[in-house]
């Protein structure tokens, strides 16, 4: 098993099993919009608004409704990865952004939630397993 992440601004690492599906989706969010920064740069896209335009193919719910739906119909997932989309699919979240619906947006929160979940664990060779195979499905 990985070494857990112990950012330097906090004294105790996070234990991932037992934040809400929200909670993980919300940093999985983040982590996610890291990894497609860096993927846009590497293929040398450079200009901001180039950049923006970009990385909405990849950070959109629908986009990343797509990936997780790819996986799971695959099989790419373990129980315990399958447990943490169901959660993040299923928590009660008060918005929903108009361009999308429901069921799309419900998705991609376990989406985001999955990754999360791995970046808080510390699973980083999972996390770019899962992020490469999604990106491998966006740009598909």
């Amino acid at each position: 098993m990985e070494k857990r992440v112990n950012m330097r601004t906090s004294e105790r690492a996070v234990d991932a099993k037992y934040l809400n599906s929200l909670a993980l989706a919300y940093m999985g969010d983040a982590v996610f919009e890291i990894y497609v920064r860096h993927h846009l740069l590497q293929k040398g896209i450079v200009k901001p608004n180039r950049l923006q335009k970009e990385a909405v193919k990849y950070v959109s719910a629908k986009a990343q409704s797509q990936a997780v739906r790819q996986f799971l119909e695959q099989d790419l997932l373990t129980e315990e990865e399958r447990d943490i989309v169901r959660r993040g699919r299923n928590a009660k979240s008060h918005t929903v952004p108009k361009n999308v619906d429901y069921y799309t947006y419900r998705q991609s929160t376990g989406f985001e939630a999955l990754l999360g979940y791995h970046y808080l664990e510390g699973n980083f060779r999972r996390l770019e397993e899962l992020v490469r195979r999604a990106f491998s499905i966006m740009e598909s």
